[in-house]
């Protein structure tokens, strides 16, 4: 029996069920027979689940009552009660549909407006604290340790230890967590990565602040929100020509190219994303 089809039997356990009166949970205090446990652990389980999607993540202020009238009639398929037909059913959920994304499309334009000024204040001052070096680029970084190997080439492999935070300090990804340094084409990842790894000899190990324009742009990217400055510890463990290289791992992917300004770059290809925090 598939997950959707648990989730549906175990709302209409709830409802049929669970319901003397309409919007009024029966007083059940004791779980008895078999129905009462496999009827309690369904709705447990889609309230969970319904929870986490429509008022966790999607903030949607729902009239539970009738809510659950409307599902009552649906499945009961009592035409006479219907407050409400197929073809408008249809039209008010992709009218709140529309009105949501664009919602979510402004609410993600003001926070990325947002992170624009308060990277542009940050990376203004962290300029002049000693030891960051800022590059013609804007990317800035700090030696903590001096390496002695290699330099990497742009078509080499290179193997990394990294962890990487938000402004605020929010951590999205690390490969220190996962037990296994990244491995990747140094051409293959954000611009700033890239400028980065180039001048660090192996065995190196630096703080860096990448600004968006180097990194995910204002689209931004899974748990990193537009116009977000990265903040990496990185150390360069290891370097090898390309032809020597297995598969890459997880590392912050390459932007997809496109013939548009630097500020308008969609987001990046999926193929080697960061790995998000769960």
């Amino acid at each position: 029996m598939n997950l959707k089809l648990l989730l549906s039997i175990g709302l209409s356990s709830i409802l049929l069920f669970g319901c003397n009166e309409m919007g009024k949970p029966a007083a059940k205090t004791a779980l008895v027979t078999e129905k009462d446990n496999y009827s309690y652990a369904l709705g447990a389980s889609f309230g969970q689940q319904a929870r986490a999607l429509l008022i966790q993540r999607d903030s949607i202020d729902l009239d539970y009552a009738v809510f659950m009238q409307a599902f009552t009639e649906r499945f009961e398929q009592d035409s006479a009660k219907l407050l409400m037909t197929d073809s408008a059913l249809f039209a008010v959920l992709n009218d709140f549909s529309m009105k949501r994304q664009q919602e979510k499309v402004q609410k993600d334009s003001l926070a990325a407006e947002k992170n624009l000024q308060e990277q542009k204040a940050f990376l203004e001052k962290n300029k002049t604290e000693g030891g960051v070096i800022t590059t013609a680029s804007g990317l800035q970084y700090l030696v903590i340790i001096e390496g002695k190997g290699d330099l990497p080439k742009e078509t080499d492999i290179v193997s990394v230890h990294y962890t990487g935070t938000l402004l605020d300090g929010t951590e999205f990804d690390s490969s220190i967590k996962r037990g296994a340094p990244a491995e990747f084409p140094l051409n293959a990842v954000i611009p700033g990565w890239t400028e980065l790894l180039k001048v660090m000899k192996v065995g190196s190990k630096v703080k860096a602040w990448i600004p968006s324009d180097l990194a995910y742009g204002p689209r931004g990217r899974q748990v990193i929100p537009g116009n977000s400055l990265l903040v990496f510890e990185m150390e360069l463990l290891g370097v090898k020509a390309s032809e020597q290289a297995a598969a890459p791992a997880a590392a912050p992917a390459k932007p997809a190219t496109v013939k548009k300004p630097a500020a308008a770059k969609p987001a990046p290809a999926p193929a080697a994303a960061p790995a998000a925090a769960q």
